[in-house]
């Protein structure tokens, strides 16, 4: 999942504020590999090994993205975000954020919380552990597991992939230009079961989730904002695609990812790419106004794609913990593929859209 703006992250480690939910002492500065990247020549491009880095690293930035839908046996369907952010920034100790999100749009009705804290790692001999004052998050070979709480909901869920992980851009490495590059993947498939607990009530659920690692030495890329699309169709495929913007709301990159039912993998870039807005929606929190529909299309392959949200309001004010405001929501989406009709699930990623001068709503299209 592409860059959330990590200057929020770079202010409280290196400042020691504090957050809504961790009064933790601020950690003597430590020296770290990180602080020699901001200074050192480019590496060169490891191939990405798995599961070796499923695990944390020693870069400027990395995170754990899981979205996903949770069905219960009624047939109740619930969306899901959660992110684990982890930052390095020079002499200091690693700063971790998270957020955690459920949309219930039966009932519409969206609730948010976010954490942060100077430690999370947890010592596992094989891929990844992480807590945040009890959120929990852990993986190895596409088996993870995933404990949170907020206001009236919590969660406790076990996810195992049925796709090998997707390498973006062929090799699993993303190039930013100046701004650096990210080494990414992502588990399209995983499959979930668990309990989600709703005002009280544990509900089993099951249903399926998409999860995002990216690391590498980048801060902020995209100052503009960007778009971020995951979509998971009945039939079995499933798409990213990623519209990268600047400060003057130029494209500064677009590109995706088409993974077949096997999980072969296609690498879309800008030219292959068209994402239509179709209508707006502008928050009463924030007074911000982002995309609200769209119309994906992919020409040379035959797709097109409409996408809606399952409920307007998913406004996310992360100040606090990431610095940023951003809207990240369940979607549903219909249309067809190679001429036949599909239809499926989805998130979206929109940043960029809550500042003084928000951009208009363009088709972004290329």
């Amino acid at each position: 999942m592409l860059l959330l703006v990590l200057i929020g992250l770079l202010t409280v480690a290196c400042g020691g504020s504090d957050t809504t939910t961790s009064s933790a002492d601020s950690a003597e500065p430590t020296a770290t590999r990180a602080a020699a990247a901001l200074l050192a020549p480019t590496p060169a491009i490891e191939p990405v090994r798995l599961p070796q880095d499923e695990a944390p690293h020693d870069r400027l930035t990395e995170w754990w993205y899981y979205t996903g839908h949770l069905i219960t046996d009624e047939g109740v369907r619930y969306g899901f975000e959660y992110v684990i952010f982890q930052a390095q920034r020079g002499m200091f100790a690693p700063y971790y954020a998270s957020h955690v999100a459920i949309t219930d749009s039966a009932a519409d009705r969206f609730t948010y919380d976010q954490r942060a804290a100077p430690d999370a790692r947890r010592e596992i001999n094989e891929g990844f552990s992480l807590d945040l004052g009890g959120w929990t998050m852990t993986g190895a070979n596409g088996r993870d597991h995933l404990a949170a709480d907020l206001q009236g909901f919590a969660f406790d869920l076990d996810l195992t992939a049925t796709k090998p992980a997707a390498l973006h851009n062929g090799n699993g490495y993303v190039e930013f230009g100046a701004a650096g590059g990210s080494y990414y993947y992502s588990r399209t498939r995983m499959d979930v079961n668990g309990v989600l607990t709703v005002d009280g009530q544990a509900l089993a659920v099951h249903g399926e989730a998409w999860m995002d690692h990216q690391w590498g030495d980048f801060i902020q890329v995209g100052g503009g904002g960007w778009d971020w699309f995951s979509v998971q169709l009945t039939s079995g495929w499933d798409l990213t695609i990623s519209v990268v913007r600047d400060e003057d709301r130029d494209l500064v990159t677009a590109y995706g990812t088409l993974i077949d039912p096997d999980g072969g993998t296609t690498h879309l870039d800008a030219t292959d790419i068209n994402v239509q807005v179709l209508d707006e929606w502008t928050s009463p929190h924030t007074a911000a106004t982002y995309p609200s529909a769209w119309r994906i299309t992919l020409p040379e392959h035959d797709w097109s794609l409409t996408v809606r949200p399952s409920m307007a309001d998913q406004e996310l004010q992360t100040q606090e913990t990431t610095g940023v405001i951003y809207w990240e929501g369940e979607v549903i989406v219909e249309g067809a593929v190679d001429g036949q009709a599909v239809d499926g699930l989805g998130y979206v990623e929109l940043t960029g859209y809550a500042t003084s001068d928000a951009p208009s709503l363009p088709s972004l299209s290329r």
